[in-house]
This record gives C-alpha cells, sequence and structure tokens, in this order.
C-alpha cells in the first residue's frame, strides 16, 4: 500500500451484536464461548472522566467459533457464568492494567493472558495505542472517536456499541501477528513472563493521592497546602458519595485557587477564579468548612511541601549526598539505555527506574564480580524484576557498581 493511498476502515465483520441484559442471554453468550476456540479477546468500557467508579459499563468478547458478544454488566448481580466459561482460556487484553480491575470487580478474572499493548512495546512499537497497532500491524485503520464517551449513558447509540465490538474483533488477529514477531525476534519468553507477573496487578495506592491535584505545586506555604487537601478531601467525599467524576464538580485549579486565596466568606469564594457553575454553588459550605479546619490546623498537623518519600532519595540529589552512588547510577542508566536500543524496547521495559535507583543506592557491598552479579540479582527479583530481566539487568548493573568505585581523574592543573 503506498504512503498516500488512504487505509481501509475496519468495519463489523458479523454485523453488531445486541447487547445482553438477560440471565437467558449471559447463559447463551457463556455456552458460545465455550464451543469456541482458542483465546478469547474482552475489552471493557468505563466512564473515566464521569463517573468517580472506574466499574465497567460494558464488556465486549469474542472468540473464533463464537462470534462477538457485549455484556452489560450493569444489568447483572453476578457474571458467574462468564467466567466460568472462560476458565483456563487465554485473554487478549490491550494496556490489561486498565481492564484487569474493573473485570476483577465483576469477578472476571483471568489465569492467562496476552496483552497486545506491552507485547507493543517488547517488540519496540514507537506507538502502542490499539489504534496505532492496529495501523502498524494490520494496515487497518480503527475509528477511535468514542474512547472518551460516557458509558454509563443508557441506551448506549449505536455507533458506540459498533465501535466497541470492533475492539475485540481486532484484538485477536493482532494476537496472532505480535506472537509470531515475538517469536522469530526471540522474545516470547520475556512476553510470557510479562503476562504472568500482569496477573497479579493491582493499582498503586497512593499515600497522599491530593498532591496530584494539577498546579498544587504552585501552592506557597503550609498552610496553603493544608487547604488544598481539606478541599481535595471534601470534594472526593462528594464525588465518590455520587458517583461522578471530580473535576465535573470543581475543577483542581479553582480548589487550587482558592487554597491560595482561603476566602473565609461565599461571594469571595465565588469570585475565586475557576470556582463557578452548579458544584461550587451548591457546596459552597463545604468548601469553607474545609477551609476553615484548614485555617485552624496547628502547624505540626500541616502537609510538609515535598511528599514523603519512601526508599532512596531521588537521584538529582546524589551527587552531594553520595557521590560513589551518583557515579553508580549514572553509569548504570548509561549501560541500560545502550543495552535497550540494542534490544529495540524500551528502557523502563527492559528494568523498572524505581528499581535501578534503589539498588545502585545501596548495592551488596562486595566487589567479587560472581558474588556482586549474585548479590545484585538478587535484589532486583527481590523488587520484582522478572527472570529475563535479571538476566540482561543484573551485568549491566555489576559494571556499574564496580565504576561508581573509580574516582573522576583530577583535573589539570
Amino acid at each position: 500500500m503506498s504512503e498516500s493511498e488512504p487505509l481501509p476502515l475496519l468495519t463489523l465483520r458479523d454485523g453488531l451484536p445486541a447487547v445482553i441484559d438477560t440471565a437467558e442471554g449471559l447463559a447463551e453468550a457463556s455456552e458460545a464461548l465455550v464451543a469456541g476456540e482458542g483465546p478469547v479477546s474482552i475489552d471493557a468500557e468505563r466512564a473515566s472522566g464521569y463517573r468517580y467508579s472506574s466499574r465497567a459499563y460494558l464488556i465486549q468478547l469474542r472468540r473464533e467459533g463464537s462470534g462477538s458478544w457485549l455484556v452489560d454488566p450493569i444489568a447483572f448481580d453476578s457474571l458467574a457464568p462468564l467466567q466460568e466459561a472462560l476458565e483456563g482460556s487465554e485473554w487478549i487484553l490491550h494496556a490489561a492494567t486498565q481492564d484487569l480491575p474493573c473485570l476483577r470487580e465483576v469477578g472476571l478474572e483471568p489465569t492467562r493472558i496476552f496483552d497486545t499493548e506491552l507485547a507493543g512495546r517488547l517488540l519496540g512499537y514507537p506507538r502502542v495505542g490499539l489504534a496505532s497497532l492496529v495501523e502498524g500491524v494490520l494496515g487497518m485503520r480503527l475509528r477511535k472517536e468514542h474512547s472518551a464517551a460516557d458509558w454509563s449513558t443508557r441506551p448506549l447509540p449505536r455507533p458506540w456499541l459498533e465501535y466497541a465490538a470492533l475492539d475485540v474483533e481486532v484484538l485477536l488477529e493482532l494476537r496472532a501477528h505480535m506472537a509470531q514477531e515475538l517469536e522469530a525476534k526471540g522474545k516470547t519468553e520475556w512476553a510470557r513472563q510479562e503476562f504472568e507477573h500482569l496477573l497479579g496487578f493491582a493499582p498503586a495506592v497512593r499515600s497522599e493521592p491530593w498532591r496530584r491535584m494539577s498546579g498544587v505545586h504552585k501552592l506557597r506555604g503550609r498552610r496553603s497546602l493544608g487547604a488544598a487537601r481539606a478541599l481535595w478531601q471534601a470534594r472526593d467525599e462528594i464525588a465518590s458519595r455520587r458517583d461522578v467524576s471530580p473535576g465535573r464538580i470543581v475543577p483542581d485549579s479553582a480548589l487550587v485557587a482558592a487554597a491560595a486565596a482561603m476566602p473565609t466568606e461565599r461571594q469571595a469564594l465565588l469570585k475565586t477564579p475557576g470556582f463557578h457553575g452548579r458544584g461550587a454553588a451548591r457546596y459552597t459550605s463545604t468548601w469553607l468548612r474545609a477551609i476553615a479546619e484548614a485555617a485552624a490546623l496547628p502547624d505540626d498537623e500541616l502537609p510538609t511541601r515535598a511528599p514523603r518519600q519512601e526508599g532512596p532519595p531521588h537521584p538529582r540529589m546524589w551527587a552531594d549526598r553520595d557521590p560513589v552512588a551518583d557515579r553508580r547510577f549514572k553509569a548504570a542508566r548509561a549501560g541500560l539505555l545502550a543495552l535497550a536500543a540494542e534490544l529495540e524496547l524500551p528502557v523502563e521495559n527492559l528494568i523498572s527506574p524505581d528499581t535501578v535507583r534503589r539498588v545502585m543506592w545501596a548495592p551488596p557491598a562486595t566487589r567479587d564480580e560472581a558474588d556482586l552479579l549474585a548479590g545484585l540479582g538478587g535484589q532486583l527479583a527481590d523488587l520484582g524484576a522478572r527472570p529475563w530481566q535479571v538476566e540482561l539487568v543484573a551485568p549491566v548493573l555489576v559494571r556499574a557498581a564496580i565504576a561508581g568505585d573509580v574516582p573522576p581523574p583530577e583535573p589539570p592543573d
């Protein structure tokens, strides 16, 4: 196909299936999926940006010999028949870390996974979004205009359902092509270990999630930070209770502006930049109470300027605090970047940057190469590195640990 020739647009192979919202329909889908063969492609649609929860509002499935199925999980107390039908089969997901939590929430748990996004990273694709992979691997164009839709809408519009059904059609083809490419590049075992690791994925629980508010870093003073925290917590409670995305009540920018100004009266609050709309006015007393509580906090209960940090300091501080560790880290970073380029994959998929930081801050004390290799390999494994990563990365870190002990040459007089 020439560069100027437009890509063919994907269309549904078997037409649009009806949305399943009855026990009879779920039983029919489950029986059909059991009768099919090979892996099952699965996708879930959430209402991010509209709802507080990350629950699934539509689940799409397809298997060779079974056809495609669209299931409305909101209509069911249990999807146990579907889980039983899928037991033992390989699930094809795209960006599994996004879908696994909401699938688990409705009782769907895989025992084997093939993640097309992660496969794309291991294969060195520059863009690993589903539409980009479909274009690069299959040479087809996939519509993505409904990816940010409010999937809690009922009934779901037909164009949205067509978009959703197409996603699971292409996953089957993508998996077949990418599995062949992984085998050709000697990366099948890497992928197997990565997919197995994904089975234990759980979203990180942040100790101070309010610090992720856009613009909060601009605040000066711990009292303002305390107000930002209190306002965030108040908004989060409202959003959770109403199952509405927090930003649709009051945006981050408004909370940060109010935390900086700390108004004490309704009119002053509503004049704060961004503090307008029904969410701002409806909960005025809640916002003012949060600000007042922050204003009354004793100093020792106010948040610190910098978030609490676990583990070693940020590497930008190492040159002053521990020059030897700084040299180790820089040597490791250079070696890993070179290795990742040679292997044609992102360095963060070769090894987690946080793992490198922790290991290079406190490697084993020995400098016997064999002992150091064993010790570093053990540290990497304890921090969650997979065997294929340990095998490739540990020798690079051994060289970096030894190089870090050598002081830089004295500048000439």
